[in-house]
């Protein structure tokens, strides 16, 4: 069954959210408070790095069921469904602004058709449903929480092919509903309530952030003993009640999720009275590996990184995504430019470079004259470039493989000094 679904937002989540909603056959009404924005969607330019999502904007925009509007009014008058997909900026004692969710409720409200259908699908704290039907004004119409469970790189798949879908709604009719516009994935739908359905989206992130968490703590104890990380890694996740996904080690995390989110739930429990104190310490951890991988390139220095010069393969938080919202990278460059070291750095993805980064046109060139090299985005193209050129580029033939992509004993046979994350 076709709905008019208006989507208020066309960031990574709601452009996302628009085009799989539009290829799964419903009219599609984007909107967005961006003129310039708008204009460029409507052309079909897609502003993120998104494996899939350009195809489907096109197909959709080319069979009349994907537009793009000014405004969120003007989406909504005559949607059936409406997604706030709007921003909410952390503050920093991780409390969510609410007020782009306000405004854009604010603006639907009188425009809405009644038994209108009204749903969250940004990151919001505990309770945000009720702070929705505040703004719209309207006893008519149903809000409803439907987290996203997006990973960049492969966030079309994940809407298409989900591991579940949650549905947080007070009134079973308007869930239903909901469940409705799902028809044709292939995933469990759960309906609850909306403060579980909420509380589900940033408990999901905080246990992935704390897996992660773990390895990199354990990556520490195997350089004290001797072991291989990897090994550990592989060994533990073959226990089925742990299982292999998110078990490698890296320089830390980030992205625009887990640590919004990981803050966001320890604030939440706090304001619940809760002192969530091993969430504390997840964060912790994870601030310490981006010190520790900063101590790990000063060592491979000679101890000291006045005066030296650091090239930097990868600079978004994570492969295949031109994101650099938190990333672990930039949060290790700063810590190295605090000690005294120039950057040069290099992404595939990256075209501007972020603030204290020299951008290198190529991988070789970023190495050239460099005291260490820093792999900390675990892009594969690393893997298959010329070590001997890289080798002969460098001022000192040091690596620090941040994500143990690389092959450590090739890379020893050819003269250079490799240190990785969790082995030797």
């Amino acid at each position: 069954m076709t709905s008019t679904i208006a989507v208020i937002g066309t960031g990574y989540v709601g452009l996302t959210t628009g085009a799989c909603f539009a290829s799964l056959g419903h009219n599609v009404i984007c909107a967005d408070i961006d003129e310039q924005k708008v204009e460029s969607l409507r052309r079909g330019e897609i502003p993120i790095l998104e494996d899939g999502l350009d195809r489907l904007v096109h197909e959709s925009i080319t069979a009349e069921r994907l537009s793009f509007v000014l405004g969120a009014a003007t989406a909504a008058e005559q949607a059936e469904f409406v997604y706030l997909c709007v921003p909410t900026p952390q503050g920093e004692d991780g409390s969510a602004d609410l007020s782009y969710i306000e405004a854009a409720a604010a603006e639907i409200g009188p425009v809405l058709q009644p038994d209108a259908v009204v749903i969250n699908k940004s990151t919001v704290p505990v309770g945000s449903t009720r702070v929705v039907e505040r703004a719209l004004g309207r006893s008519d119409v149903h809000v409803v929480s439907n987290p996203e469970f997006l990973r960049e790189g492969s966030a079309v798949s994940d809407f298409l092919k989900p591991d579940r879908v949650v549905i947080g709604a007070d009134s079973q009719a308007a869930a239903i509903r909901v469940a409705g516009l799902y028809v044709g994935i292939p995933a469990p739908i759960m309906v609850t309530d909306p403060a579980s359905a909420e509380t589900i989206k940033y408990a999901a992130n905080a246990f992935l952030a704390t897996k992660l968490s773990f390895v990199n703590a354990v990556a520490a104890i195997c350089e004290a003993v001797g072991a291989d990380v990897n090994d550990v890694m592989l060994g533990i996740g073959y226990d089925k009640r742990i299982g292999q996904e998110f078990l490698q080690p890296g320089p830390g995390w980030g992205g625009s999720c887990f640590p919004k989110d990981t803050r966001a739930l320890a604030r939440i429990a706090e304001d619940a009275g809760y002192d969530f104190f091993f969430l504390k310490g997840v964060l912790d951890v994870n601030e310490e590996q981006f010190d520790r991988v900063a101590d790990k390139i000063a060592r491979l220095a000679g101890g000291s990184l006045e005066g030296k010069t650091v090239a930097v393969w990868g600079l978004t938080f994570k492969a295949r995504t031109d994101d650099l919202r938190e990333s672990p990278s930039l949060e290790i460059i700063g810590r190295l430019r605090e000690r005294g070291a120039r950057v040069i750095g290099y992404d595939p993805a990256v075209e501007v470079a972020p603030a204290g980064v020299e951008l290198a046109g190529d991988a070789y060139a970023a190495c050239d004259g460099a005291d260490v090299l820093a792999v900390l985005t675990e892009w594969d193209e690393f893997k298959w470039l010329d070590f001997d050129k890289v080798h002969e580029a460098m001022a000192s033939p040091c690596i620090l493989d941040g994500r143990n992509l690389l092959d450590r004993s090739a890379l020893k046979r050819r003269g250079f000094t490799y240190d990785g994350i969790g082995r030797s």
